[in-house]
């Protein structure tokens, strides 16, 4: 009885001690919510700022309203068969300067590695280089009545984001091939046996699904000035030139078609290769305005550099083409706005209808979500039975579809572990090193080299000049020991505001400092925080929310290219109108030193980034010199490790210009500050990891000789990483 008694205390020490805890922990809890929520600015008793974490999306897709609504002037103004066709010129000479130089072509080396024998058709597997090293799965589907005199049209299919490639597609492929259509289908990169991030154990992609397998190296090559859409074109164009070389192909009579991601290539390809005759891409086509307003831009290879503010809709991708027979296929319910598809057949029948040939452009559409009906195949088989003159019966059937080992092209299943060879990432690579050099060269004329950079980093990042100021909007005051916290809002550069703190300190030395964290304004912020130690200083110290941060952002876009919590998608946007979300950013820190050298009357200006905010503070500081000093606490080394290497962080995606390493790199911006006090502190590698200075030796060469060149090599602190015991990097050291 008494072993029963004592039991029972005991389990009820035990239930009173965790529910202690269970208090303590709560009440903890609700302090640091409490705390965090009294910094707020614009989300306590705000209706008007409901949206701000949607500020970024809604800022870059504004202006791409705006520059989408010029574009759309210009087209009502076309009204003659020679205005289209200097409009069809123009497209054609920008298409061409936003994807880029095509690499030259080079053997094929096509071999047919297997072949395999059906009732009334043969498959030949088939791997291509589309450049020398990156090889292309593909299979073509012949007819078995086909003679080896006669000549049959062919048509590409462009798969879809199907993880397994074209095999997904196998009952519409069939379905060509028995009406008497050689059918070419290649793997799209990243996808089916062309895995980039594959790993034999697991035998899927490292990286996620197709769309971050086009995304992931995808944002490296726009890093350095090119795109992942050019790459894919290139195997399609490609592709063009291997059905040219097979004698059963009618040189004449050549379509391309594909469904999704297929109907994104097909639309892209045939823009670019007259030799399609016949195009008719699915589930893809809408406009960019429906689409911002829906879904918003999709994975990389759907983006093409500077798109919009270049003047190009998806409806260029078709008029291009005109008078040659093309069909958009659509579905009512795709998530590809079928508004924007509608828009665009009825732009497209304007060009169509100025050189009298209505009858070779069609819109046919069902009423589906974003998938393949038969009312669409059978409307897509007749249209290229009709325009590549082979007449026949047009009914879908029903096929038997091909076993796994019937369809396979390579030994292993993944050209990887079959070829080896080139991959997105690495011929990017190679791109880079190129830029590197010729980086290296032109640093050799520091003087010219510095001068130059700051024009190319305005122009690249989209950086907009801030043009006026405005009063701040006071939201409310907090007193703590020694200082005082004020909340303010301005606006930015359009219609969103900026959250600010501004920390007052009681005994001020009259000195300004910016302070930028990835996390936002009130990540350090607490009683006891870092930026409470610059304050104890007599530092007064403003601390945003930069557009995309803490109360105005992430939001709830993310797109279909969400990466380990980064939507990659947002940047995609900002490339398609020209700009940088660093470049909105920059202007917006320099926005922000303006209003705090007025808060206090002072002479300059201290920033200090940690981390991915490094890259916005040295633009602002390179564009303005109000930035008079400059911190940066464990910033990744350069763009160019970041696209050298395989893996890297996805946090830092966002603060990374597109087309950069054409012009500059981010130890460039850091040489051009000298003579300004500069620290540099624990600099990471892309993934995050402190390295030592031996490994990025050029980085900091370039700014070590900058500021011996403008003798102030006093001026400036490169510290490796963190002294033994210590907690913390000698920022006191440098604001002294």
């Amino acid at each position: 009885m008494l072993n029963k008694v004592i039991i029972n205390l005991t389990v009820l020490f035990k239930f009173i001690l965790n529910s202690l805890l269970i208090i303590l922990l709560t009440n903890s809890w609700l302090f640091a919510q409490n705390s965090k929520n009294e910094l707020n600015v614009l989300t306590n008793n705000w209706l008007l700022y409901t949206d701000a974490p949607n500020s970024l999306y809604n800022h870059i897709t504004g202006q791409a309203y705006d520059l989408l609504n010029q574009r759309e002037l210009k087209i009502a103004s076309l009204s003659s068969l020679s205005d289209w066709q200097q409009r069809q010129q123009f497209v054609r000479e920008t298409l061409r300067e936003i994807i880029g130089p095509f690499p030259e072509k080079t053997p094929l080396n096509a071999k047919i590695t297997r072949i395999v024998e059906k009732d009334s058709f043969r498959i030949e597997h088939i791997i291509y280089e589309s450049q020398p090293g990156f090889y292309v799965t593909c299979s073509m589907f012949i007819p078995t009545w086909l003679k080896k005199r006669d000549k049959a049209p062919a048509i590409i299919y462009c798969s879809g984001h199907s993880g397994n490639g074209y095999r997904g597609y196998q009952g519409v492929i069939i379905n060509m091939v028995r009406k008497g259509f050689i059918v070419f289908a290649f793997d799209p990169v990243g996808q089916g046996e062309r895995l980039e991030y594959y790993n034999p154990e697991t035998k899927r992609s490292v990286v996620g699904g197709p769309t971050t397998e086009h995304s992931y190296p995808g944002s490296q090559t726009f890093v350095t000035g090119s795109s992942q859409a050019r790459y894919m074109i290139w195997d399609g164009i490609r592709a063009i030139d291997y059905l040219l070389s097979r004698k059963e192909v009618d040189p004449d009579r050549i379509g391309i078609t594909g469904r999704s991601g297929g109907g994104t290539q097909s639309a892209y390809i045939a823009a670019f290769d007259e030799r399609i005759l016949a195009a008719a891409p699915e589930c893809y086509i809408t406009n960019f305005t429906r689409l911002l307003q829906s879904i918003g831009p999709q994975d990389a290879e759907q983006n093409l550099f500077h798109e919009i503010v270049s003047g190009i809709d998806h409806a260029d991708l078709l008029s291009v083409r005109a008078p040659k027979p093309a069909m958009l296929i659509a579905t009512t319910r795709d998530f590809f706005s079928i508004q924007g598809a509608r828009e665009t057949a009825d732009e497209i029948r304007g060009i169509y209808k100025v050189y009298g040939m209505e009858q070779n452009f069609a819109m046919v559409e069902d009423d589906a979500p974003h998938e393949s009906t038969r009312n669409n195949r059978e409307a897509m088989y007749a249209f290229f039975q009709q325009h590549l003159n082979n007449p026949g019966p047009s009914d879908d059937q029903e096929v038997e579809l091909l076993v796994d080992d019937e369809i396979r092209v390579t030994g292993t299943g993944q050209v990887l572990t079959t070829q080896g060879g080139e991959t997105v990432f690495s011929l990017n690579q190679n791109k880079a090193k190129k830029l590197a050099a010729q980086l290296h060269s032109s640093r050799q004329d520091l003087a010219s080299h510095l001068d130059g950079i700051i024009h190319s980093a305005k122009k690249l990042s989209g950086y907009r000049e801030p043009d006026k100021a405005y009063e701040p909007l006071f939201a409310g005051r907090l007193r703590r020991d020694g200082y005082v916290i004020e909340k303010y809002s301005i606006p930015g550069e359009s219609d969103y505001v900026i959250p600010y703190l501004l920390m007052v300190p009681d005994n001020p030395n009259h000195k300004g400092l910016i302070y930028l964290h990835p996390e936002g304004k009130s990540i350090n912020a607490s009683p006891g925080g870092e930026i409470e130690k610059l304050v104890m200083e007599g530092f007064t110290v403003l601390a945003p929310d930069l557009i995309g941060t803490g109360e105005t952002g992430p939001g709830d876009f993310q797109g279909d290219a969400y990466i380990n919590g980064i939507s990659y998608n947002i940047w995609f946007a900002s490339i398609l109108i020209g700009r940088s979300i660093v470049g909105i950013q920059a202007g917006d820190v320099i926005r922000l030193a303006r209003q705090l050298e007025k808060h206090i009357s002072c002479d300059g200006i201290y920033g200090l980034a940690i981390r991915q905010m490094a890259p916005i503070l040295l633009h602002a500081a390179a564009f303005d010199p109000i930035i008079t000093s400059i911190a940066l606490i464990e910033p990744y080394s350069s763009y160019h490790n970041l696209v050298m290497n395989r893996f890297y962080k996805t946090g830092f995606i966002h603060s990374t210009v597109p087309g950069s390493l054409m012009a500059y790199d981010l130890p460039d911006l850091s040489a051009s500050l000298a003579p300004r006090k500069l620290m540099i502190a624990g600099i990471t590698d892309c993934m995050g990891n402190i390295v030592m200075p031996d490994s990025i030796q050029e980085d900091i060469d370039i700014i070590t000789a900058a500021y011996k060149y403008r003798n102030a090599a006093d001026q400036l602190q490169i510290i490796p990483a963190k002294a033994e015991g210590r907690k913390d990097y000698p920022v006191m050291d440098w604001i002294k």
